[in-house]
């Protein structure tokens, strides 16, 4: 997986400068969620893989696939990576863009996982804080884990904020055993 990410990091890079300069974030935010969404279908997977298929062939398979979906900058990325052999790696390019997309426009990803459901003005709350914290917008997605006993799990990028009753547990079994 980490091989993937690294090999699709400058073809995101160059993606989005390109996206930057034409004004076109959203267009292409789009157009490499479907490119994505295409190279993870199992039919497709099996493709990728298969020898018989030149990269021609793939390529026109997955331009019309996505039909007119792409525009010709797009149909060039495909083209290029299907010869290149790495047309596995659009669900990461896909995912580093967004990450650029997502800086670009100041708003932070904030994963936060809690042990109960959070109601609206809790979560509401929450994002807020962590809005002062961070300044800069924040997009949470949220999840359950109940194993969290009580409390939440707040993943910023590389920042993990740790308020769960099992995070406190585990430091003090750590601090005990010291």
């Amino acid at each position: 997986m980490a091989e993937a990410i690294t090999v699709a990091r400058p073809y995101a890079e160059a993606v989005y400068k390109h996206a930057v300069a034409n004004e076109s974030l959203a267009q292409w935010a789009n157009m490499l969620q479907l490119a994505a969404m295409i190279a993870e279908d199992d039919e497709v997977k099996m493709l990728i893989g298969n020898p018989i298929i030149t990269a021609k062939q793939l390529g026109a398979i997955f331009l019309e696939i996505g039909k007119n979906k792409f525009n010709s900058e797009a149909e060039n990325l495909v083209t290029l990576l299907a010869e290149n052999k790495r047309i596995f790696i659009l669900p990461q390019i896909s995912q580093l863009f967004e990450q650029l997309k997502a800086q670009h426009e100041g708003v932070l990803e904030a994963k936060i996982v809690s042990a109960f459901a959070l109601e609206g003005k809790q979560l509401k709350k929450l994002v807020d804080d962590l809005e002062i914290k961070f300044k800069r917008k924040i997009d949470a997605q949220v999840s359950i884990d109940p194993e969290l006993i009580g409390g939440v799990k707040v993943e910023i990028g590389d920042e993990i904020l740790d308020a769960s009753i099992r995070g406190k547990l585990e430091t003090m079994a750590i601090a005990l055993k010291s």
